[in-house]
This record gives C-alpha cells, sequence and structure tokens, in this order.
C-alpha cells in the first residue's frame, strides 16, 4: 500500500546524506544496526524472573505463627 520504490529510496538516501555528510553515514549505519539487534534480543529472550519479595497475608501470618509455636511446644 505504502511501499517504497527505488525513487523514494534514493531521494531519501541524498536528503541524509546532505543532512549528516559522507563521513557520519557509516557511524548512523551503524548505531541503527545495533538498535535493531537490540530490539530483536530484546523480543526473543524470555520475561525476567520476578525474585521481589511477596507481602504476606494475615493468614498466612497466622499459620507461622501457630507452626512456631507448635515447634516450641515440642
Amino acid at each position: 500500500m505504502f511501499g517504497l520504490g527505488m525513487q523514494e529510496l534514493i531521494i531519501i538516501l541524498v536528503i541524509v546524506l546532505v543532512l549528516f555528510g559522507a563521513t557520519r553515514l557509516p557511524e548512523i549505519g551503524k548505531g541503527i544496526g545495533q538498535a535493531i539487534r537490540n530490539f530483536r534480543k530484546g523480543m526473543s529472550e524470555p520475561d525476567e524472573i520476578d525474585v521481589t519479595p511477596k507481602k504476606e497475608s494475615k493468614k498466612e501470618k497466622i499459620e507461622k505463627k501457630e507452626e512456631a509455636e507448635k515447634k516450641e511446644g515440642e
């Protein structure tokens, strides 16, 4: 639908060349390549495991307290 043809790509390349100069084009290309690589890597890696401790409910606190009292009584 909105595909870029060869003429559009050449026009964009000329504009980029005029704006940034020929010496900076390799740096820009390298930066874009690294960004794409990091994005793909981030999308393919599994989510990190959440290791933050969860808050105990009142019921869990009471159960732990009862278990501790049973162990003391033994």
